[in-house]
């Protein structure tokens, strides 16, 4: 009996010179990946009860084989697809226009043509927090002295004592009503 070979939910994102690709497939046994000038092949068991996964697509455009690289951890297996030729971003991902359901957009790498542009040299992204806060140093650092803040008098008006709440007559006009009819 021959095994049923499922597609693995991928997830992708791109820039103006790479493709960036999330195969989910946990506790992959020896995954067999191929790239193709213009493809890629995945095939691996994987999983909780170790199913075969294939994926076999054709892309919208042409990658660099030899400068693009491919990551695999216990959870996914990452790719980064250098185009051969940097330019537009990819209306799609694959050369075929039909909806594949295995396939998603990667929201957490995604970023728009227009801010890719904004994005500083060497393609990084402006965005990038984790960059941004190691580059403004520690939140330390600039934290003024705040120890005595509780020992200083001021004069603000909004420490004054509040005035009691008048008693509302309206309750008294309406027992008058009450006891008058």
């Amino acid at each position: 009996m021959t095994e049923t070979r499922m597609h693995p939910s991928t997830r992708w994102a791109q820039r103006r010179d790479r493709i960036y690709l999330t195969i989910e497939v946990e506790d992959t046994e020896n995954p067999s990946i191929v790239l193709k000038d213009q493809g890629i092949f995945f095939q691996a068991k994987g999983g909780k009860e170790q199913r075969m996964y294939e994926l076999d697509v054709e892309l919208y455009g042409e990658i660099s084989v030899p400068e693009s690289k491919q990551h695999i951890s216990a959870r996914h297996i990452e790719l980064v697809l250098k185009r051969k030729e940097p330019g537009d971003y990819w209306p799609r991902l694959l050369k075929d226009k039909a909806k594949q359901h295995y396939l998603k957009i990667d929201f957490n790498k995604w970023v728009d043509e227009d801010d890719d542009e904004e994005a500083g040299e060497g393609g990084e992204d402006p965005r990038d927090l984790d960059q941004m806060l190691k580059d403004m140093g520690g939140i330390n650092d600039a934290m003024p002295n705040m120890d005595d803040i509780n020992q200083e008098e001021s004069d603000d008006s909004d420490d004054d004592e509040m005035p009691d709440l008048e008693e509302d007559k309206s309750d008294d006009k309406t027992e008058d009503t009450k006891e008058a009819s």
